[in-house]
């Protein structure tokens, strides 16, 4: 995902899992905003990706611990920096045999996990922290830079070729900054590798699916989702828009949480205050009296900073096919952050909601969740990871098996 407030970025964590099937209302606060919760899948605690551009490790790392969790009931604390520096290393071998013509950033896709899962393994938080540079969160500011100039001296080749030495000293850098990686470590009185430990805990990476919808493609057929933090280049299960949706009721409904990769630019995603909305857009025709007088004095400024002032839940926009792909085609939805749907909840209006647990600390109002309403997941989701067993047999059946 792309760089956003700086890099997908905030704080640090601490909250015990939520229990299956929870219905008590949640204070809104000033908000008025008033949601109950529906239903709740286990999930682990919420964590904290502070100043670093990898809410893609957290959020796929995060799906991974729930399927631990729903599977033995054991909760587990995994390490997101052996993933992302497996990651950094992969992209710099393919940006320099690009010779920069594809993406290296600290973003990433729904798809980064699994993929090092497989080729590498995985290991506890506790054998891979990837602090090593003298913070205790993480500040991935300089070695981003770091790493992007190292990469580039090298692809423009000042020697005429390609050094021997280069991708040696890349990883000296990525040692320096986040730590050795471990070939072997002890868990629980057991030594393991990464790809021992990743074998114990149960999972299969073929098991889990990316899908989106778009128009642009035919459904049903897997394509390469075109945006710059799919480095991988990897396929995506293309559903019609209303599969989408029952795909993620039908993951909550069974006890399966859902990575979600979406556009959080929009002036309704308001996480801070534990809501995002998609209000329908206010219209001189539908005023009339004061209400329009004043209207029409607004700058372009003030009547969208009016549009998305909120006071409580409001009539949103009806979102179809055509106009999503509008919004992608148009670049208004962007690749923007890594999250993870792990509820239903409904406002005190009836209106539907997702439940989502962010990677942004937990110092706001609902303790590092937020409530997405089904329109705006609507229009701005770009992408889903889900465990095939989720996904209803009648669209799993639609699915290339390519």
């Amino acid at each position: 995902m792309k760089k956003i407030l700086s890099g997908c970025a905030v704080m640090m964590a601490a909250t015990s899992f939520f229990s299956l099937n929870a219905a008590e209302p949640v204070n809104p606060d000033s908000t008025g905003f008033k949601f109950t919760d529906v239903k709740v899948v286990k999930t682990t605690p919420v964590k904290d990706q502070n100043k670093s551009g990898t809410c893609w490790c957290f959020a796929g790392t995060s799906l991974m611990e729930d399927e631990i969790l729903r599977n033995t009931g054991k909760e587990i604390d995994l390490s997101e920096m052996f993933t992302v520096r497996h990651c950094y290393s992969d992209k710099a071998d393919r940006y320099v045999r690009m010779g920069g013509e594809t993406n290296f950033a600290a973003g990433g896709s729904i798809i980064d996990v699994p993929y090092v899962w497989k080729k590498y393994g995985v290991v506890p938080e506790e054998a891979y922290t990837g602090l090593q540079y003298g913070e205790d969160k993480h500040v991935h500011g300089e070695l981003d830079r770091v790493l992007k100039g190292y990469v580039d001296a090298v692809k423009n080749k000042p020697n005429k070729r390609i050094s021997t030495a280069w991708k040696k000293g890349f990883d000296g850098v990525l040692d320096a900054y986040l730590g050795e990686l471990p070939r072997t470590f002890v868990y629980e009185g057991k030594t393991y590798t990464p790809q021992s430990f990743a074998k114990s805990l149960g999972l299969d990476m073929d098991d889990y699916v990316a899908v989106t919808s778009f128009t642009h493609h035919p459904y049903y057929e897997p394509f390469v989702l075109e945006v710059a933090d799919n480095w991988l280049w990897a396929p995506y299960q293309n559903v019609k828009l209303d599969e989408l949706k029952a795909i993620v009721d039908n993951a909550i409904d069974n006890g399966y949480s859902v990575e979600w990769a979406a556009d959080v630019s929009e002036g309704g995603f308001k996480w801070n205050k534990g809501y995002a909305v998609m209000p329908k857009k206010k219209d001189s025709q539908d005023m009339e009296g004061t209400e329009l007088s004043r209207w029409v004095k607004l700058s372009d400024k003030d009547r969208e900073a009016e549009q998305y002032d909120l006071k409580g839940p409001v009539e949103e926009i009806e979102v179809t096919p055509e106009l999503r792909q509008e919004m992608f085609d148009r670049q208004e939805t962007t690749d923007d952050h890594g999250m993870v749907i792990v509820g239903k909840a409904v406002d005190q209006e009836g209106n539907r909601y997702y439940k989502v647990k962010n990677s942004w600390d937990t110092n706001q109002l609902y303790d590092g969740f937020f409530y997405v309403s089904e329109p705006y997941f609507l229009a701005k989701t770009l992408s889903i990871l889900v465990n095939r067993n989720a996904i209803p047999g009648d669209i799993a059946k639609k699915l290339s098996k390519k």
